[in-house]
């Protein structure tokens, strides 16, 4: 072990066997990841809810009472966070979708199911009940190593979500997803501006430095009421 540049002690990984270099770099940044630590020490499924925290403590998006949807929730970081300022499931509600399996987290609803899959809009409109006030997705598609291919399901992943966004919140709601730094979402923002009344990126200190991620937040949904086809 030895110190890194702010005094905290910094683990080494070392190689074996066949354990591949990225593996290795994953394993060692994961060791030395304080929020990762501190995740563990609070009872949070995974760093990513610091990130939650960090956005919401700033602009104030989850309230007492709220109806949430959480987009590729596993492993639930954002789900708990979600549950706990809304009040669910006594004053609010959170509803919760994802491809893997994500374990019980009281007062939230899951269903282990993609979200492209076309059957995934009317099975979450039919668990919501009613409208959302929050739509939120930290979900991210599969790399394939090609830069160009990987913004392209990003940005498609986040149209989809928007658009769904669009069908469920009530008036006044607001939209919350993950993207990366490129020049892919044009259009994206483009139709965010037109549906919201406030559009802005950020970055919280949760996101790792060195990482291009940052997160889209749509507030002030101009939408009216439209018909709920699980309604």
């Amino acid at each position: 072990m030895a110190k890194d540049s702010t005094g905290r002690l910094h683990v080494t990984v070392r190689a074996k066997g066949k354990r591949k270099l990225s593996s290795k770099l994953w394993l060692e940044r994961q060791l030395n990841d304080p929020y990762v630590a501190q995740a563990k020490r609070e009872g949070f499924r995974s760093r990513a809810a610091y990130k939650l925290i960090e956005i919401d403590d700033k602009f104030h998006v989850l309230k007492p009472g709220m109806t949430v949807v959480d987009l590729g929730a596993a492993p639930g970081g954002w789900s708990q966070v979600a549950a706990k300022r809304v009040g669910a499931p006594a004053k609010g509600k959170v509803i919760a979708i994802d491809l893997l399996e994500m374990g019980e987290i009281p007062g939230v609803d899951f269903v282990q199911l993609d979200f492209l899959d076309e059957s995934a809009p009317e099975k979450l409109i039919a668990m919501l009940g009613g409208r959302a006030d929050v739509v939120m997705s930290d979900m991210a598609a599969n790399t394939t190593g090609h830069r160009k291919t990987d913004q392209l399901r990003i940005v498609g992943l986040v149209e989809a979500a928007a658009l769904f966004a669009s069908e469920v919140l009530n008036p006044g709601g607001a939209f919350l997803a993950k993207v990366f730094q490129s020049g892919a979402d044009a259009e994206l923002l483009a139709q965010l501006k037109r549906d919201f009344s406030g559009v802005k990126h950020v970055k919280p200190a949760a996101s790792r430095q060195d990482s291009s991620e940052r997160y889209v937040l749509a507030t002030g949904f101009r939408g009216g009421p439209r018909p709920l086809s699980a309604a």
